[in-house]
């Protein structure tokens, strides 16, 4: 299978339970990670009865505005990431603070059917999705090959698994930067701020600035007080690119 485009899917998301003896004075719509965020802004202050009668999502920009960013760390969002390939996912790893990864393992996992992540940049052009094809292709072949052989040359390991582990670890080193994987990604709010700003850019790789976009639309979708500053637009190559309202909040 080919992919052209990443799947995110949301796995989990902030749940704020208000303490019986600081109750906040809401207004307006809101979700817990919203929430969250505006309690530990308002105990620093000790404003819970918002005495400026601002709604959630209006205290949250002013939030932004003033780059009072520390506030949106408490909101964590995790985040299933598939059909993307393994040179994205060596970008997006280098994102450190704030953020967990934990990523499907080519030593572990057999990759004989695995799929891959054809480069936003050739998509369209048959001659170069052909040419990139038969690489692939190739590469996968050479894999199960290499797998076969050195499955037979360590058969005097007693335990299969730990053959199998030994086979693939060594036949990986064949397959492409293309090669899709999965990977769970966790971080507040106010790192995957500070990924979008950079990622979803139009000097950004295609592939992670792609992804970028796709994971900014589920954002906004689900705490859009917390990501409701950025654009996505149409940029000059013509792809979709997003730019922060707020930067280094």
């Amino acid at each position: 299978m080919l992919h052209t485009e990443p799947i995110v899917t949301l796995l989990a998301r902030p749940a704020f339970t208000e303490p019986a003896h600081l109750p906040v004075r809401w207004l307006g719509e809101s979700t817990d990670g919203e929430r969250l965020a505006e309690f530990a802004g308002r105990l620093c202050y000790m404003s819970q009865a918002n005495p400026a009668d601002r709604g959630t999502r209006e205290y949250l920009e002013n939030i932004k505005r003033q780059a009072h960013g520390s506030v949106l760390e408490h909101a964590n969002y995790s985040l299933l990431v598939e059909g993307v390939s393994r040179a994205l996912t060596h970008e997006l790893v280098r994102h450190r603070a704030g953020f967990a990864f934990s990523q499907l393992s080519q030593r572990y996992v057999d990759e004989s059917e695995a799929n891959f992540v054809v480069p936003p940049a050739i998509i369209g052009d048959a001659e170069l999705e052909a040419t990139w094809r038969e690489q692939v292709e190739s590469a996968q072949a050479a894999y199960v090959a290499l797998v076969e052989a050195l499955m037979a040359r360590y058969s005097w390991v007693e335990s299969r698994v730990h053959r199998r582990k030994m086979a693939r670890e060594a036949a990986r080193g064949v397959l492409p930067n293309s090669t899709e994987t999965k990977i769970v990604v966790t971080a507040n709010a106010r790192a995957w701020r500070t990924m979008l700003e950079l990622r979803a850019g139009e000097g950004a790789d295609l592939e992670i600035r792609r992804l970028a976009v796709a994971i900014l639309r589920v954002m906004q979708r689900e705490a859009p007080a917390l990501f409701s500053d950025f654009e996505i637009y149409v940029a000059d190559d013509r792809r979709e690119a997003a730019r922060a309202g707020f930067h280094k909040v």
